[in-house]
């Protein structure tokens, strides 16, 4: 987020997107959990900053453009009950925010029909892209709603897709179990990604990757591409 320092206004609808994100990340957890009773009833619902925000996802968005949550270790989400309400946890909150990010979009289109979608790519407005005021807040609220939730699905540590892909297999063996131990453990999946939100500085690792993912989203609501 840091990059759109130079547009104010990008900059400020950026950190709210990465906040809304982590509130709807841990509301969709929360409703999850309890609607597939893998938590008290008793347990609230709202967000608690304590355990929704990650100091190193907050430092990723400021880098590298977009960050995550807090982990949910696997240990924390019961498999007895079966894999797939499991799994269904890790994936309530990239999901959610993903929808959100599409109702956008489907607004920004409406109220901007002449707009860039088919030629823009995520980095384009995660590093701050020039636009009339109403245009630039909405789609920076797509665009960084989407990728957060195109983030966390990810399989490593700490983001949500990796609890997905361990909710995947029906016995962890030695090998999963290891690299367990070094992804999340050991912090190496934290350092994989912080990495990639630092290097190379002018266009960090994190940012292509999340053109890779986003590009179909956003040509999908941009339409044809002008000859």
């Amino acid at each position: 987020m840091l990059f759109a320092l130079g547009e104010p206004v990008a900059f400020v609808a950026l950190v709210v997107a990465f906040l809304l994100a982590l509130l709807l990340r841990a509301f969709a957890i929360r409703i999850t959990a309890r609607a597939l009773r893998l938590t008290g009833r008793r347990d609230p619902l709202t967000p608690r900053p304590r355990e929704d925000v990650d100091p190193f996802g907050a430092v990723a968005a400021a880098v590298g453009g977009m960050g995550w949550g807090r982990m949910i270790s696997v240990d924390e989400v019961p498999r007895h009950h079966g894999r797939g309400r499991a799994a269904a946890v890790f994936a309530a909150g990239p999901v959610l925010c993903i929808l959100v990010s599409q109702l956008l979009f489907a607004a920004y289109v409406v109220l901007f029909p002449e707009n860039l979608l088919s030629v823009l790519n995520m980095s384009n407005v995660l590093r701050g892209f020039t636009l009339p005021l109403g245009e630039q807040v909405l789609l920076c609220l797509a665009v960084g709603l989407l990728a957060f939730g195109l983030l966390a699905l990810i399989p490593i540590p700490p983001l949500d897709g990796f609890g997905l892909l361990w909710s995947a297999l029906r016995r962890p063996g030695a090998g999963a179990q290891q690299m367990r131990l070094w992804l999340e453990d050991k912090n190496i999946g934290v350092l994989i990604l912080l990495v990639c939100c630092f290097f190379p500085l002018s266009y960090p690792l994190l940012l292509v990757i999340l053109d890779v993912l986003g590009v179909l989203f956003l040509r999908l609501w941009g339409g044809p591409q002008p000859l």
